[in-house]
């Protein structure tokens, strides 16, 4: 019995020679670090005017903004928020902008959370 011959086999598209399957990666993205921004106590500056800057600059309400303006002048400090190195800075600066603006010695820090 004599062989039946092949037929010819396609030829292989060139384009898809080179391919690999992959799966898609999620990108490692760290998150940045946070800064916590503080209230110094000093013995010149109004609680009232504090307790507005906790207002106007950390969008506290009034209750939540006495009782840091409380833990300030009890403790010396208080943690007023926590957030990325670029809105922490700012926030400082305009707090201590404000201060100066209005004449109290209110100090406002940073520091890595």
């Amino acid at each position: 019995m004599a062989k039946k011959p092949k037929p010819p086999e396609p030829e292989p598209d060139r384009n898809h020679e080179r391919d690999v399957a992959v799966l898609p990666a999620k990108p490692d993205v760290t998150r940045p670090p946070l800064y916590q921004v503080a209230l110094l106590n000093d013995d010149f500056t109004p609680m009232d005017f504090v307790v507005e800057v906790l207002q106007v600059f950390f969008a506290m309400n009034r209750e939540k903004a006495t009782q840091v303006m409380l833990h300030v002048h009890t403790r010396g400090k208080g943690v007023c928020g926590v957030y990325t190195r670029d809105v922490a800075e700012s926030k400082v600066t305009q707090v201590n902008d404000f201060s100066r603006l209005h004449q109290h010695p209110l100090l406002c820090s940073m520091e890595k959370a």
